[in-house]
């Protein structure tokens, strides 16, 4: 078996400390003052500032980018820590500096009403500008940003990275004192083996429990400094924040959240469907991972190109040669080794117009699922990385569009050439994800909601945090979960961020807006360029105008049904394949 292919970083820079690197990380950082010197004049020339602002997002992208990237391959290297910290240091200036770029853009606002509108040269930067100006006006003074800014170093940013580090260091010595990592007993969720499920769950919730004082002081931290900093900066709430942040308002995510809820029976079917296949009465938190079946299927990773080629070259042929062009072009970090964090992820440098994907390939169907689902994303950035910076940056709603849009395309490929147990596991495989991106969402988004309605009068002691998270899960799968799990709280580090709350409804958007776009899709005659169209205005309207530009409207709890009734077809399917 030939090894995994390692990325080739050299298109960006030859090396972390090559002076390649460090010229654009002090070009970045002087190009920012001048820029914050010269839009403080009145002479200051609005479409250039712009354009120069641009560059210096790009500069910082791709420096961020790029360290990250070394870092995440190799954690412990002093080279890359280094760097990475030389980064974040420098992003400080450019921080400052779009503080400053946002009151510049403020005292020009006429101006810019007359040169974004019909007709005009800055037409094209309409809605983001629109967007900067009322960032603006949630803006606290520039020394309140720029004290906010470097304090959340040792503040909110530091409670991340204790929640991180513990996540990925506290461990428990088992019979055979062998210690296991939470990341190693998390493992255990998909193994086969029941009796190794279990005791993996009941040690993890115990190690969790031993140190739940730390991570509870570290998320009271984080929410309540995130209170405090969006009730300063005049947002009625953390979520009003948020859906600014994902460019939707309470209308679509009042849409998407109760056509979630409507549905929650059908996810529970499959729930007691799954149980019924593993042959367990007390279906529990630890068996929502575990396989059924055996899937006897192994891909190697050329299998994984040549799949995923074939599959997106079925949908669009120049799909298809982007995805051949990522394989044998080595952007991708294939295969698990010491140092390398795990997961995936895509990550676009703007400077070189190409991304890179970080991945654990093992051989499974879920490896090469994970390969197209980043290779989607690679592709959306593809299609707007020749656009200029404010005009390519989408939210994240929009994000997952393209990700999960391709990994269903894949899916659908091999479920064609599936039959018997093996389609029966791809399947499952299916509804596996799209319950924990629909049920298991569901109920972060209602715990964080709670977790921020109780902050307000104080801090929550982890028991408390216990009995919001259970009630979460509790209204979201009940029943069908006779055991569940009381720390999620403590593992997803998507409740630590102060930068982004609700890190949880935009996954469901993605989901079921890539599966509600496909089945509207599947009768349009030019439905790739309609495809390509939407990716392309991701970054420069806002969701429902996106939407709406191929006919959707997203307020319409019909279009999200159109996703859960495709997911529908397939718990259906699981069902039926049950002995009889």
């Amino acid at each position: 078996m030939q090894p995994l292919p390692t990325w080739d970083l050299s298109p960006m820079y030859p090396a972390i400390d090559s002076k390649e690197f460090l010229d654009d990380l002090n070009l970045m950082t002087s190009r920012s003052r001048v820029l914050e010197v010269l839009i403080a004049s009145p002479s200051a020339e609005l479409s250039a500032c712009i354009t120069e602002y641009e560059s210096i997002l790009d500069y910082q992208e791709t420096l961020d980018a790029y360290s990250s990237a070394c870092l995440t391959t190799d954690t412990a290297n002093e080279l890359y820590l280094k760097a990475t910290a030389q980064v974040e240091e420098a992003s400080l200036v450019v921080q400052h500096l779009e503080v400053a770029f946002r009151n510049f853009l403020a005292s020009r606002s006429e101006e810019i009403a007359q040169r974004t509108g019909t007709g005009g040269d800055l037409e094209p930067y309409r809605f983001v500008l629109s967007e900067l100006l009322e960032e603006q006006a949630h803006q606290m003074e520039s020394e309140l940003e720029a004290l906010a800014s470097d304090l959340a170093r040792s503040g909110t940013d530091a409670f991340s990275r204790l929640q991180e580090s513990m996540g990925s260091s506290i461990h428990v010595t088992n019979e055979e004192t062998q210690a296991k990592t939470l990341v190693e007993l998390r493992n255990e969720a998909s193994n086969p083996d029941r009796a190794v499920r279990k005791r993996a769950f009941e040690q993890e919730v115990a190690l969790l429990k031993a140190y739940e004082i730390p991570f509870a002081a570290a998320l009271n931290g984080v929410k309540g400094t995130t209170i405090s900093l969006d009730g300063r900066r005049g947002y009625a709430s953390p979520l009003d924040r948020s859906l600014s942040q994902s460019r939707i308002d309470r209308e679509i995510l009042t849409a998407l959240i109760t056509t979630i809820e409507h549905n929650l029976p059908l996810f529970r079917t499959y729930l007691k469907y799954k149980a019924a296949h593993l042959g367990v009465d007390d279906f529990s938190f630890y068996d929502l991972f575990a396989p059924i079946g055996s899937d006897e299927n192994h891909y190697s990773y050329e299998d994984a190109h040549e799949l995923i080629v074939e599959q997106f070259s079925v949908f669009s042929p120049e799909m298809g040669t982007f995805a051949d062009q990522a394989f044998k072009q080595r952007w991708i970090d294939a295969g698990s080794r010491k140092g390398k964090v795990g997961g995936a992820y895509d990550t676009a440098f703007p400077l070189a117009k190409q991304s890179r994907i970080l991945a654990n390939f093992d051989y499974a169907y879920g490896s090469v699922s994970t390969l197209a689902h980043e290779l989607g994303h690679a592709w959306h950035d593809h299609v707007v990385l020749e656009k200029s910076n404010l005009l390519r940056s989408y939210p994240m709603t929009l994000a997952e569009t393209a990700s999960i849009f391709s990994e269903f395309l894949v899916f659908q490929g091999v479920l064609e050439t599936s039959s018997g147990s093996a389609r029966c596991t791809l399947v499952e495989h299916f509804l596996q994800e799209a319950c924990q991106v629909c049920v298991d969402i569901l109920s972060r988004f209602y715990f964080e909601s709670a977790v921020f309605a109780r902050r307000v009068d104080g801090e929550l002691s982890p028991s408390e945090l216990c009995a919001l998270m259970e009630e979460a899960q509790q209204k979201t799968y009940g029943d069908a979960l006779q055991v569940k799990h009381p720390y999620m709280w403590a593992v997803k580090g998507h409740y630590y961020s102060s930068d982004f709350s609700f890190y949880n409804y935009p996954y469901a958007f993605g989901q079921l807006f890539a599966l509600g776009l496909y089945e509207v899709g599947r009768s349009s005659d030019d439905f790739v360029q309609q495809y390509n169209q939407v990716l392309s205005l991701a970054g420069s309207l806002d969701a429902r105008q996106v939407a709406s530009s191929v006919g959707i409207d997203l307020a319409d709890p019909a279009f999200w049904q159109r996703g859960i009734d495709l997911i529908a077809a397939y718990v259906k399917e699981l069902g039926d394949a049950l002995p009889h």
